[in-house]
């Protein structure tokens, strides 16, 4: 088992979260249990049978609070969420536990009970009324949803909640009864800290799991660009080389091209990714640096030129990526077809890696790729779905993961690869989810870099995520079960491609 502690995160992001981790375990790509352990900024949620009528403020008072509402897929009726209080969300599988619903309900009660008995609270359940109690108040609401024996949502409790916000609602739809906190009975707030990690001693006791692990999910970043964050020197006789290589056969790369903090060192080892099908891209997309603009007419002696320099460079891994050319009825396949084919007929060895866009999500362009036989089809969602609006507002971000899972189900011996950017306003929640969709539709290869700002020009970049971070997404990443990650300030899309790869044929044989 995994355990998320992610701090303060959205609502709406720990839903999402929850909904892409059960999507993955359903289709068999998400193999763990978790337990993800936060606190939600003030929001009241409604379950299945919840009535509006048991939410008591007007949408301007709810306003002045700063409190949204949300209607949930779970049980119960109305309940509020906000800083102060613990909430837990197992997602189990519980084929492994009984496969009964209320005594896993009791099991939860349980953790609960055990967790506010070593801070001297007495808490019981109620034969009438869900969730625990001392006296008259409740101190922990429980709410669960279930779908093919997974679990999901849980419980909230409450240890220095602002109980004002009760007042605004019926809680759990129960008159006659009051809502309390531990720092109301203690007189003085635990630390919760120290509340998350005994509830987790008796979450994985009660439960009997022996072996889990912690995955903090702080926000860690800088507003200034730090230091550190920076490529390596491209000085040297093998990049004066690369770049003249490049001017003989006329060729492009997306190092260049994308302003990549990586070139010198690629450039040094002889490996780059080539970029085909012209320097104008028909999208415009706020991260990029691609030039925007006039596309050029297909070049249909390209192919050709990039596999003699391929030969010529004598490489055993290679990238092909392209702009994205909407203009074309097949955005391009035919043209990375042959790419791949002259490539093949020279250096019939090398693996071959082609990043693609989305094709506008037509299937007969995917056909042409697959059929071409490439080791690795690589698409990038780029980032949350949530930004993409503002970040690629010509993408949709179920399209891009409708191309990997068609790829995987069509051609499941090829190796799916996608990537992401951090530092652009997402949410370790955010980012975690994304990564649990990924999964969801076999992609087996994930990279996770830091967002840098090709110009003013472009979108600015919100944050600098300090690599504590990054090795938290790592970590994460091996508990989804792909099969390769790099994750890092300076991570690119094809950077060390090759290495994931490998991982995977090591996986697979």
């Amino acid at each position: 088992m995994i355990v998320l502690n992610w701090g303060l995160t959205p609502y709406q992001h720990g839903w999402e979260f929850q909904k892409s981790f059960v999507k993955g375990r359903r289709l068999g790509y998400i193999n763990e249990d978790a337990l993800v352990l936060l606190e939600h900024p003030p929001v009241i949620t409604l379950g299945r049978k919840g009535e509006r009528a048991n939410i008591l403020a007007d949408d301007a008072v709810l306003t002045a609070k700063d409190c949204e509402v949300c209607q949930v897929d779970r049980g119960g009726d109305v309940t509020f969420h906000g800083p102060g209080q613990l909430v837990g969300y197992p997602l189990l599988d519980l084929r492994h536990y009984g496969q009964d619903v209320h005594a896993y309900v009791e099991k939860l009660e349980e953790v609960v009970i055990r967790t506010l008995r070593d801070y001297g609270i007495e808490a019981v359940r109620d034969e009438e009324y869900t969730g625990l109690w001392v006296g008259k108040e409740k101190i922990c609401a429980i709410g669960i949803g279930m779908k093919s024996w997974l679990s999901y949502h849980g419980f909230a409790l409450n240890i220095d909640a602002d109980l004002s916000y009760f007042q605004l609602i019926t809680p759990c739809g129960i008159t006659g009864r009051g809502v309390t906190s531990m720092a109301k009975i203690l007189g003085k707030a635990p630390q919760m800290q120290t509340v998350r990690e005994t509830v987790t001693t008796h979450f994985m006791a009660v439960f009997g799991i022996e072996h889990w692990e912690m995955a903090e999910g702080r926000w860690l970043g800088e507003t200034v660009k730090p230091s550190w964050l920076k490529g390596h020197v491209s000085g040297n006789s093998s990049v004066k080389e690369m770049y003249g290589m490049l001017d003989e056969f006329s060729l492009t790369t997306v190092c260049s091209g994308a302003h990549c903090p990586n070139i010198g060192e690629c450039y040094a080892s002889r490996t780059a990714t080539f970029m085909i099908l012209g320097s104008q891209c028909t999208r415009r997309c706020r991260f990029c640096a691609v030039p925007k603009g006039v596309v050029q007419p297909v070049d249909q002696d390209e192919p050709q030129r990039v596999a003699q320099m391929v030969k010529k460079l004598g490489l055993n891994y290679v990238v092909i990526t392209s702009v994205t050319r909407d203009d074309l009825a097949d955005g391009g396949a035919a043209h990375f077809s042959q790419t791949i084919k002259r490539i093949r007929e020279l250096s019939p060895e090398l693996v071959i890696e082609v990043l693609i866009p989305d094709f506008q999500g037509e299937e007969s362009a995917l056909d042409i790729i697959i059929a071409a036989q490439p080791e690795v089809i690589n698409h990038n969602v780029e980032t949350i779905p949530a930004l993409y609006s503002r970040v690629r507002p010509q993408a949709d971000y179920q399209r891009s993961l409708g191309v990997l899972q068609y790829v995987k189900k069509n051609a499941p011996q090829i190796v799916t690869k996608s990537g992401i950017m951090v530092g652009l306003g997402e949410s370790p929640a955010q980012v975690a989810a994304t990564l649990a969709d990924l999964r969801s539709v076999g992609c087996d290869s994930l990279t996770v870099g830091q967002y840098l700002a090709p110009s003013s020009e472009h979108i600015p970049v919100a944050e600098y995520i300090v690599p504590e971070q990054f090795q938290s997404y790592q970590k994460l990443a091996k508990q989804l079960g792909f099969s390769h990650a790099a994750c890092g300030p300076l991570v690119r899309s094809s950077y060390h491609a090759a290495e994931g790869f490998s991982s995977k044929i090591c996986l697979s044989s």
